[in-house]
């Protein structure tokens, strides 16, 4: 049995000259308590040594990522007697790549037993590789430092940061199109105003402009390479009809020249997109088989890192983008957004209005599910650059989604189609039905007690005592069998119906006050005349 460590100045392979004493963890621990008992049960066999730092670099990189590495695959070739041992390696992953690369046997040992046995060897390492004191200890320093150079140039933040940034930059070549394109149909506009109405494609309009020039050339230049054959003729024909002005050849060469800066940013969008796809294939292919390469990019922009975002959860993955509008809603006590950046999504944008907010929570989801596997989930088997790794879980995502949007938009059209049916029903109903028919039933019964010709007195000694109704129906018998041509005296009306209310009692007393003021005042007045006559008498 062979045990295969790695140092920082070569990689090893020991014999093991006792198996019995390491088939357990206490009797590891007693081998490798001294440097003479572990002389005794372990040996060095083969050492292959790091011609420098580079190889160094490289050899520690792979075995990290659980690759097999150039100067690993010399030494297991190299190794006599290779086939006929079992190897120990204390790294499961790299075990399966020898496994299935090399043809090497694996040690049916447990992890935690291949653990301890290379932590008894880095124990007692010193002893064991005397020989190699020297360069391990001058190799330590200097890997260390390249290894965390190199972890923290290929770091997963760092490609993180690259999508990050691919995607702002794409928003920001967007405003810019955007911008070019409106100044250019503003200042091509007064001289063929018309064209902007025709050619509504920013890039195809830019073309146009350096390749014509003048709409005086229009008709007699070929566009079959930037226009289809019915829209290059009707832009030959508002050429000749054109009410535009007339520009020099100075304004032209600096018009051409922004068409030219247009054409170029356009040109690098198209290649910016490419990288960012390609990018987001690499890095999240379960989340970008889910919700598209750019939702998927701006959610991991909006999120900072493809970690940050697995550690989200899925309702704030819903809203990602809707903080704005989600923080006014708490404020003001009214419905919280549906969704975010996530309404982006071809999914979402794709179902009813009445179920998109089903969706969309759905496929947040689903996406916070694709990105904890994109960032977090590590595959055994080793990767190569010919295997393509198919994103199973983005594509099954997908497909439950996509089924549970059509059982959605079933059971709405089912919903709709059964509601216009009982509107149809009850219109129908209502125009052939009938109008109820009304019946009286109040109709008068005949009293039997009517007929008694018993006296008053003796019929209430005689008779039974009767019910309410009864007494009813023999009282309005009694009413119904007054003699012809009796009147009934009429029943003094209540003085309450003759007296007025207060309301009435308060507006006549109002009334009666100001009458008797006015009164007042003219008596006060006329006095007051007689006065001043009087008075004008005696002078």
């Amino acid at each position: 049995m062979l045990v295969l460590y790695e140092t920082a100045a070569g990689l090893a392979l020991f014999k093991v000259v006792d198996e019995g004493k390491l088939k357990s963890v206490d009797s590891i621990s007693k081998v490798f308590s001294t440097p003479e008992s572990a002389a005794q049960s372990i040996k060095l066999q083969e050492f292959s040594r790091f011609g420098d730092t580079i190889e160094a670099l490289s050899t520690a990189t792979a075995l990290v990522e659980g690759k097999i590495s150039q100067s690993l695959k010399n030494l297991i070739k190299s190794t006599a007697n290779i086939d006929k041992e079992k190897l120990i390696v204390q790294d499961p992953k790299l075990g399966v790549a020898l496994s299935k690369k090399l043809g090497v046997k694996l040690a049916d040992t447990t992890v935690a037993l291949n653990n301890e046995i290379a932590r008894g060897i880095r124990q007692q390492i010193s002893s064991l590789l005397a020989d190699q004191n020297n360069a391990m200890s001058q190799m330590e320093l200097g890997l260390s430092h390249s290894l965390a150079r190199y972890k923290l140039k290929f770091s997963p933040d760092k490609i993180d940061t690259m999508i990050v940034q691919a995607i702002s930059l794409l928003d920001d070549l967007d405003k810019e199109i955007n911008t070019y394109a409106m100044r250019i149909k503003e200042w091509y506009g007064w001289h063929f105003p018309e064209l902007a109405k025709l050619v509504v494609d920013n890039l195809a309009y830019a073309q146009l402009v350096i390749a014509v020039g003048m709409r005086t050339e229009f008709s007699e230049s070929s566009l079959d390479s930037i226009l289809p054959e019915e829209l290059e003729a009707e832009v030959k024909q508002a050429a000749i009809l054109s009410m535009g002005t007339e520009i020099s050849d100075e304004d032209l060469l600096n018009i051409r020249e922004l068409c030219s800066q247009l054409v170029d940013i356009a040109s690098y969008r198209s290649q910016l997109y490419d990288y960012l796809r390609n990018r987001m294939i690499a890095i999240a292919p379960n989340l970008t088989t889910l919700v598209g390469e750019i939702v998927g990019a701006r959610l991991i922009s909006h999120a900072g890192s493809l970690v940050q975002l697995a550690k989200q959860p899925a309702s704030t993955v819903q809203i990602l983008g809707a903080e704005k509008a989600l923080f006014r809603a708490l404020k003001t006590k009214s419905n919280t957004p549906k969704y975010g950046l996530i309404y982006h999504a071809s999914l979402v944008g794709s179902a009813s209005p009445k179920i998109k907010g089903k969706i969309a929570r759905l496929t947040a989801a689903k996406s916070s599910l694709c990105a904890r596997v994109d960032a977090l989930a590590e595959n055994i088997a080793e990767s190569n650059a010919e295997e393509t790794v198919t994103p199973q879980i983005g594509i099954d995502s997908r497909a439950k989604i996509e089924a549970r949007l059509r059982m959605l938009e079933g059971r709405f059209t089912r919903q709709m189609a059964s509601s216009s049916f009982k509107q149809k029903n009850a219109k129908g109903n209502n125009s052939t039905a009938p109008a109820p028919t009304s019946f009286n039933t109040n109709t008068s019964m005949y009293n039997a007690s009517a007929d008694s010709t018993i006296g008053t007195e003796d019929a209430k000694i005689i008779q039974k005592p009767k019910s309410k109704k009864e007494k009813l129906d023999l009282g309005t018998a009694e009413t119904s069998a007054e003699p012809a041509g009796y009147e009934k005296p009429e029943s003094k009306k209540r003085k309450s119906e003759y007296s007025s209310t207060a309301e009435e009692k308060k507006s006549k007393k109002d009334k009666k006050d100001k009458k008797d003021k006015k009164d007042k005042k003219d008596k006060k007045d006329k006095k007051d005349k007689k006065d001043k006559k009087d008075k004008k008498e005696k002078k």
